[in-house]
């Protein structure tokens, strides 16, 4: 009779109805029956009156108390799965929540869903991200279930403690909030709608129903809610009153799980830095409507800093734009000048940051070529003519670059970091050089210049031998561009080389490296 039970269909018990009527407990049911009546059906005491027997009331009881413990057991076995699949599991939770408005029984809920979190979700195997957003959808279900919260704290306590103990629990959350994907980790939520939006939306109607109870409640409904008023479980803590608890702030918990907004204000304060340094536009909305409702939720003075980094980059397009108006009409090259005036302002656009209020810049030297410098000095010139006194001061490791590689059968466009860039722009210079030579050309380390030499092996453009000394490698420009895909390169090789290099390459140290700077200058 039960097997029929699945989650997403809501069951409206009709088979305990149909007994009832069969019982003879349903008299205004009579003209529906069939005439089928059980023997335990009551006999009228008095005519025209049906009582039905003592017996019969204590049966229907104990039934209708079976029925919904029955279902109560079913969902809070696969509660585990509602939950993953919440909001669309939401009938489930609704046959859960009457089933335990009739029988009471919420501590076995409790008891049953820490269990199942402990052993299938607060595993090492499970990503700190599956984890959060499973821990929003549990905030979400619970609280149909028990608006109070109460249950919630309980159920909460052992996932906040786990992602305690994991070290990027404060960057996962962060992006979680600010991502597109509606805070679903399958990233089926409203296209461009933040988790940081959805629960700001939830938190204005919890506002205005609230305001709503407290306007528009007469007296006559303000003494049916006085009649119908329980007290808190004994499970409740006692430090949070009955309204209070009423409003589950999902931000609030999610924020809970790390002890300080600071933590999570610096922690978005990196992202955005990295995010705006490696922007190859200035296009910035998303991030303009994620900060105002930052600071709805965390104040203004905790966001400043943020709100100076746009201000950063809005500044920055006006300036650039007004640089680009000074540039008179260039001479037509001569025939030596074509390679170097194939740059011009034109292909330049900088990002010009106020460096006290950002975090620390990741800095790292870079000999870039003569043509690419004598670009950036006209440029600061510019700029010093027009924002007198201040001056340019250029970060020549960070920023994007978009080039063009020509082949013999092909051309490729590649979007690399300038310190990419050099290094395929050193092999116009010649086709072939050693690992010594090119990092003293650059300006770099040998083992740093390995570690991102590997983007342009990976995708083909390069190929390297050992020479005569095995320290000493040889990097040559191939003539004829291969399909990397169609060469014996191990793709899951070059996989794990562009993750390491896009590591090696974050523009913005992290709040761990800023911290254990911190504390250098006071050992």
């Amino acid at each position: 009779m039960f097997s029929c039970f699945v989650h997403p269909q809501a069951v409206p018990l009709q088979f305990l109805h149909a007994l009832l009527v069969y019982l003879g407990d349903s008299p205004a049911q009579d003209d529906e029956s069939s005439g089928l009546k059980s023997p335990l059906a009551s006999s009228p005491s008095y005519p025209g009156i049906e009582m039905p027997s003592e017996g019969l009331v204590r049966w229907q009881l104990r039934l209708e108390y079976f029925a919904y413990e029955t279902l109560q057991d079913l969902r809070i076995g696969k509660l585990f799965e509602i939950i993953v699949d919440y909001p669309e599991s939401s009938p489930a939770i609704e046959d859960l929540k009457q089933c335990l408005e009739y029988t009471g029984q919420h501590s076995k809920l409790v008891d049953s869903f820490i269990s199942s979190l402990r052993y299938r979700l607060l595993t090492a195997g499970a990503s700190t991200n599956d984890i959060l957003h499973q821990y929003v959808s549990t905030i979400k279900a619970l609280r149909t279930i028990d608006p109070t919260g109460v249950f919630l704290e309980a159920v909460g306590e052992p996932i906040r403690d786990y992602l305690r103990r994991r070290k990027d629990t404060i960057k996962c959350i962060v992006t979680m909030l600010t991502d597109g994907s509606g805070g679903n980790s399958t990233g089926a939520g409203n296209s461009g709608d933040s988790l940081l939006e959805e629960l700001n939306r939830d938190a204005e109607n919890q506002e205005s129903a609230d305001y709503d109870d407290d306007t528009n409640l007469d007296d006559k409904q303000a003494w049916i809610n006085a009649e119908r008023w329980e007290p808190d479980p004994v499970e409740a803590d006692p430090s949070k009153g009955s309204r209070n608890r009423r409003k589950i702030d999902i931000l609030g918990m999610i924020v809970g799980i790390i002890g300080s907004k600071d933590q999570l204000v610096n922690e978005y304060r990196v992202m955005l830095a990295e995010k705006l340094l490696n922007k190859s536009d200035y296009d910035i909305d998303s991030e303009i409507r994620t900060l105002e409702l930052l600071k709805i939720h965390f104040g203004e003075g905790s966001m400043q800093k943020c709100e100076i980094m746009l201000n950063d980059l809005i500044d920055s397009k006006r300036t650039n734009a007004n640089i680009k108006a000074s540039i008179l009409q260039p001479p037509a090259p001569g025939p030596e000048q074509q390679q170097e005036t194939c740059l011009s302002l034109d292909h330049l656009d900088s990002t010009i940051i106020s460096s006290n209020f950002w975090p620390t810049i990741q800095a790292e030297s870079l000999n870039i070529p003569t043509a690419v410098e004598q670009l950036l000095s006209d440029y600061a010139r510019r700029f010093h003519e027009i924002k007198t006194p201040r001056k340019l001061l250029w970060k020549k490791n960070l920023g994007t670059v978009k080039l063009e590689l020509q082949f013999e059968d092909r051309s490729m466009q590649f979007t690399v970091s300038p310190m990419h860039a050099v290094i395929i722009m050193h092999f116009q210079e010649q086709t072939s050089w050693t690992s010594k030579n090119l990092a003293a050309a650059i300006g770099v380390p040998i083992d740093t210049l390995n570690k991102r030499i590997n983007f342009w092996i990976s995708k083909g453009v390069l190929v390297e031998s050992v020479g005569s000394d095995s320290d000493n490698h040889i990097f040559t420009i191939v003539s004829d561009m291969v399909d990397p895909n169609k060469t014996g390169i191990n793709n899951m090789r070059c996989e794990g080389i562009l993750a390491m290099d896009e590591e090696c390459e974050r523009s913005v140290a992290s709040v761990e490296e800023q911290l254990r700077k911190e504390m250098t200058v006071y050992e």
